[in-house]
């Protein structure tokens, strides 16, 4: 059951908490949000001030978000724009984003996660090897073509 008796002052506070110890996109807060109130004023009247206290930035997201997920999840570029999307990131802010990605290190952590994954299967590289290979980085979101790319020089 929804508790609808929380003031606008209340509700900024939860939120401002809840921006404060990791970074929120706005689909995010105002889904939180909608847990706390249905009250459209007071959501709108909540965002409206955790934007101006700098709380809520949807670019500072975005970069950190992919930041993140690159560094520790190893997500490639059509994944990482495929989540953001899915958290309703303008299209500018997600370019803005992706073009934090140094292109030598994204190239880099190809290498190195590829050479991970042919040891793996190391010495006897077939193809439901490359598969499982291919399978590895196309979940990730990496670029297809670099997958093949990389794939058909073990051959």
């Amino acid at each position: 059951m929804k508790n609808n008796s929380f003031s606008v002052q209340e509700l900024q506070k939860k939120l401002e908490y809840y921006c404060s110890y990791q970074e929120r996109c706005h689909y995010e807060v105002n889904n939180k949000l909608m847990g706390l109130t249905r009250n459209n004023d007071d959501i709108n009247q909540v965002i409206t001030k955790l934007i101006d206290n700098g709380y809520l930035n949807e670019t500072r997201f975005s970069k950190e978000f992919i930041i993140g997920k690159f560094n520790h999840k190893n997500w490639g570029k059509i994944r990482l724009r495929l989540e953001l999307k899915k958290r309703k990131i303008s299209s500018k802010n997600i370019e803005i984003g992706l073009n934090e990605l140094d292109d030598k290190k994204y190239t880099n952590k190809l290498e190195d996660l590829f050479k991970r994954q042919v040891d793996k299967y190391s010495p006897k590289i077939d193809f439901y090897s490359k598969k499982k290979i291919f399978d590895y980085f196309n979940y990730r979101g990496w670029e297809k073509d670099l997958i093949f790319k990389k794939i058909n020089s073990l051959s």
